[in-house]
């Protein structure tokens, strides 16, 4: 495996391996914004290619096996000032992911982590995480966060094999987008001093 900044050709595949991770929210975003005829995916890639957002193939890494996209990793440093968005801005159903990002001011924020089927259980997941210490350092970053569904079982149990805690939860709301019930929960890991 190797990894690498993702290209803004490849803006199709992070929006595809997105809706992976998003557990379906990402595509009823999409859905919202998608042009007469634009399919999900189509919308999910226009979105990728913005060059001021946080989803943005600028924030995306790419793992590739034999020159092949296998997976990406999303993530950036959140903003350093609490509750600098308004949860009545939001979607009910986002408002508790926004809330528990507003936990963690200033941490270098895993947004999504995915890969394709044919090459899970070969390492990528782990691969793309051992890149967020250097990527948060980057940023200037001392703590990294994470957010997962907790019934998000085999997610989770990645997340914590890695050193990661949850320190905080919300309730989900439920919402078309995706089955889950039960909580979010945030997990934060100190970045190690390179």
């Amino acid at each position: 495996m190797e990894t690498r900044p993702a290209r803004l050709e490849e803006c199709r595949a992070i929006a595809e391996l997105a809706l992976m991770a998003g557990e379906g929210i990402p595509g009823w975003f999409w859905a919202q914004s998608a042009q007469p005829g634009e399919d999900i995916i189509d919308a999910g890639a226009r979105n990728a290619a913005s060059e001021q957002a946080n989803f943005s193939y600028r924030n995306t890494r790419i793992a590739t096996v034999n020159q092949e996209i296998a997976g990406m990793l999303l993530s950036y440093r959140l903003p350093d000032a609490a509750g600098a968005e308004d949860l009545n801005d939001f979607p009910e159903f986002i408002r508790p992911l926004v809330a528990l990002e507003q936990c963690v001011p200033g941490s270098y924020y895993i947004n999504m982590i995915a890969t394709y089927p044919r090459f899970r259980n070969r390492s990528i997941g782990s691969g793309l995480m051992g890149l967020v210490d250097e990527l948060a350092r980057q940023a200037g970053c001392t703590l990294s966060s994470i957010e997962v569904f907790e019934e998000n079982e085999g997610a989770l149990r990645l997340y914590r094999r890695l050193g990661y805690t949850i320190i905080e939860r919300r309730p989900v709301v439920p919402h078309e987008s995706h089955p889950y019930t039960g909580d979010i929960v945030l997990l934060t890991r100190e970045v190690p001093a390179a």
